[in-house]
């Protein structure tokens, strides 16, 4: 098991907890961005630089994500490849993407799409907040102790 990030757009507060998480549960986290990203010194973390371009990201995430892993991404398509891959997603704000809800959140991303292509405007998400980041991070921890086998104890 191990989690994939969609990382051009995730915020650092929730990059930050990945870190520690992977250091902690001893499991994989890759980030996939189509720019540089710096990430701290550990056998568990790395980051995949992909070329610039529409989708490359996710593209790549779809790639190597294999079932059971988690990936984190606020992309309502990313998410929905990733679940026909027996995979799961989480986004940032900690919501989990599920075979009940991904179809209305791609029919609802279509209509605010449609409304902004007709120059509606339709706002955007609201601030990513503390409570946001609380959410995600026990999501996170839920997700991590069911799946993630246990660190070795030193003897």
């Amino acid at each position: 098991m191990q989690v994939l990030v969609d990382a051009d757009a995730c915020p650092a507060v929730i990059k930050d907890m990945l870190f520690r998480a992977a250091r902690r549960a001893e499991v994989q986290v890759t980030l996939v961005a189509n720019q540089y990203l710096r990430t701290p010194p550990s056998p568990f973390i790395k980051s995949i630089q992909v070329p610039a371009g529409f989708d490359a990201a996710d593209a790549r995430i779809v790639e190597l994500v294999e079932p059971g892993d988690l990936v984190i991404t606020a992309d309502i398509p990313l998410a929905a490849a990733v679940l026909d891959k027996c995979a799961q997603a989480l986004d940032p704000r900690g919501n989990w993407f599920t075979r009940e809800n991904i179809q209305e959140r791609l029919t609802m991303r279509d209509v605010m799409d449609q409304l902004r292509s007709a120059g509606i405007e339709t706002g955007g998400p609201a601030p990513f907040s503390a409570r946001d980041s609380k959410t995600f991070a026990g999501q996170l921890d839920r997700f991590l102790a069911r799946h993630s086998p246990r660190p070795s104890k030193p003897e």
